[in-house]
């Protein structure tokens, strides 16, 4: 089924897609765990981000811009197809894609891209025979990592494991870069999705940066190390595209993958990492497109990374398939354009109850090295199966659904799983949801009552789709 829905996109991409020279580059760069206060521009009192901070002021900044998701996996699969991750039973970290879910790497190369991923991937193996690695979900090229990443890392290079020397992100960037910088003499247009591993615990950061933050205690410089590092190597991708004259027609976009850590900052927002509450899902978001893009500016639009993939098809000129599975994401390419644009789309989260997987890089790149050295690979596990029916009568865990200004949370009972309780907040009055308006139900009776039902129709969807309805 898959493979009809790429035949049906390379149709849809002839007719669609403008002259090669007129059609921009991607560079997709995502941080790991990087919160919403964890920039200069976002007001930290001490943490050193300049090369963020400076696109923040030249391109545009997003105010309110969030991870599908609040935690890792799940985003990340969320950039890749548009979708909300629990489409596709993307779960918790460690949880994959599904090999029949379309991915962005695989409707663009089939319009003409040249794609390419390095660093973290984490929504699948990254042997070359795993069913949902980087090269069998549309990159020609990867260096890529199960999961989080430390210095001199271990990566998967197209399925062989290479050692590598250096900071963990420098390492990431230059491997983007030479790639870049090859690909960029064709005629062809790029995809190059680039996945930091930093600033994931443990933090160990390289001690150039490191004594930038002498006066904080060990742990804490060590972190904001990391970030100050990763700050650096999006500044020599950067530099490095203006240096390969092909800046103006790169669109460079850059965000988190959830909210901050205990050691980072929400920016004054509530919870963090793990939570639906705005600590933990809303991310820092900037994008420089020269050629579009000409002068700095700040939106306040609702948007998240399930609409970087149609953005993106969009503005390569590829038009979706007429049976592609349900979106999530809307295409932002007015924005990016200069035009107005109001999101009349709802936003939903849904934090289904699932274990994470444990994926510890290291250990897994060492244990393919030496099976590639004995000559004795194993085939890789299975992964992205539809597993078990999911009953459309249960809906569990923490939900979430924004509406322009308003934001609706359906919350657990602790108690008992089959009850819950709702919350209201104005995020633009209330950015830290303290006051909830349903305390006041009855001014705030129709509303409640709209984005409930709301909420309720777009979750029995996505039950839908996580039963495999997308695909028959």
């Amino acid at each position: 089924m898959k493979r009809l829905f790429i035949l049906i996109l390379i149709s849809s991409a002839a007719w669609a897609k403008p002259l090669a020279d007129e059609r921009p580059n991607f560079i997709l760069c995502m941080a790991d765990d990087q919160g919403w206060g964890d920039t200069g521009y976002n007001g930290h009192p001490v943490l050193k981000t300049p090369i963020m901070d400076e696109m923040a002021r030249t391109g545009l900044r997003f105010n309110r811009f969030y991870a599908a998701a609040a935690v890792c996996s799940p985003t990340r699969g969320s950039v890749m197809t548009g979708r909300h991750p629990n489409r596709f039973g993307c779960f918790s970290w460690g949880h994959t894609l599904r090999p029949q879910e379309i991915t962005i790497a695989e409707a663009l190369k089939m319009a003409g891209y040249t794609t390419g991923h390095f660093g973290k991937w984490h929504i699948g193996s990254v042997r070359s025979d795993g069913a949902a690695s980087p090269g069998n979900s549309g990159f020609d090229e990867w260096f890529s990592s199960p999961n989080f990443y430390e210095n001199n890392p271990l990566l998967s290079h197209n399925g062989r494991v290479i050692e590598t020397k250096g900071e963990s992100s420098d390492v990431t960037a230059g491997l983007a870069l030479d790639w870049i910088g090859k690909v960029a003499r064709s005629d062809q247009p790029f995809l190059a999705v680039v996945w930091f591993g930093n600033p994931h615990s443990p933090h160990v950061s390289v001690d150039k940066f490191k004594k930038m933050y002498g006066d904080q205690p060990d742990g804490v410089a060590h972190f904001y190390g990391e970030i100050t590092a990763m700050d650096a190597a999006l500044g020599r991708l950067r530099s490095g595209i203006r240096k390969l004259g092909i800046a103006d027609n790169t669109v460079l976009w850059y965000c988190s993958d959830n909210g901050s850590l205990p050691k980072g900052s929400s920016g004054g927002l509530r919870a963090r990492k793990g939570s639906l509450y705005e600590g933990g899902i809303r991310v820092p978001a900037i994008i420089e497109w020269p050629m579009q893009i000409k002068a700095n500016r700040i939106t306040n639009i609702n948007a998240n990374t399930s609409d970087i993939y149609p953005t993106l098809l969009e503005l390569a000129g590829v038009a979706l398939p007429k049976n592609q599975p349900r979106l999530d994401g809307i295409s932002l390419a007015p924005l990016f354009r200069g035009e107005k644009q109001i999101r009349k789309q709802s936003m939903g989260f849904w934090t289904y109850h699932s274990r994470g997987h444990g994926r510890r890089s290291r250990a897994m790149l060492e244990a393919l090295r030496q099976e590639q050295v004995t000559g004795k690979q194993q085939p890789a596990a299975p992964e992205g199966e539809i597993g078990k029916h999911h009953p459309h009568d249960t809906v569990p865990g923490h939900a979430a659904w924004i509406e322009g200004d308003y934001k609706l949370h359906r919350v657990p009972v602790k108690k008992n799983a089959g009850e819950f309780n709702y919350e209201l907040y104005h995020l633009d009055k209330d950015p830290s949801e303290v006051n909830n308006l349903l305390k006041d139900e009855t001014h705030f009776a129709n509303q409640f009552g709209r984005m409930k039902a709301d909420l309720a129709t777009w979750q029995q969807s996505v039950i839908k789709s996580l039963n495999g309805e997308d695909y028959r």
